[in-house]
């Protein structure tokens, strides 16, 4: 059997079949979410002050540090960075 090897259009949602608008904010929830989870490893918060910083349940920092990406929708994870007092830029390149 031969594998055939392809290029990456440097997008993986775009590689897995998505449209170019939902890769696109399939990419940004994926690299906030991970920022996100970095910050909390970073700063070495506990799952319930990371839930206070943010201002959510417990359980929803959870989702995020286990990386439940279904869970969080991009509006959402912009507020989170937000509350935890984060910038967010949205850059476009052509």
């Amino acid at each position: 059997m031969i594998d055939t090897i392809h290029p990456s259009s440097g997008n993986v949602f775009v590689d897995l079949g998505y449209s170019e608008g939902e890769a696109a904010v399939l990419a940004l929830r994926a690299d906030l979410m991970a920022r996100l989870r970095l910050l909390v490893q970073t700063e070495a918060w506990t799952q319930q002050q990371a839930a206070q910083r943010f201002g959510i349940a417990q359980s929803r920092v959870s989702d995020l540090v286990r990386g439940k990406w279904d869970k969080f929708s991009l509006d959402m994870l912009i507020t989170l960075a937000a509350r935890a007092g984060q910038k967010v830029a949205l850059e476009m390149h052509g």
